[in-house]
């Protein structure tokens, strides 16, 4: 299987231009290749159930970016 490549890299300046954060602009955090996906700061945000630990003694809900495809994503220019 051939490698992909794609014009959008880790740090690039990107705009969201479709679902439910359509129009923020921010920072690409992750290339995800072989989902064709890019985690974007910010962007898509879902709560994650963590179970107590040493270094969360309650638990809880955080906070974690989830993937977008990269067909929902354009590069902006600074």
């Amino acid at each position: 299987m051939a490698n992909k490549k794609f014009k959008i890299k880790k740090g690039d300046k990107v705009m969201v231009i479709a679902g439910d954060d359509k129009g923020k602009v921010s920072i690409v955090l992750q290339v995800l290749t072989k989902k064709d996906a890019v985690l974007v700061a910010g962007c898509k945000i879902a709560k994650k159930a963590t179970k107590p630990s040493e270094e969360n003694k309650d638990g809880g809900f955080k906070d974690k970016e989830m993937p977008i495809h990269i067909s929902n994503v354009k590069k902006v220019e600074e």
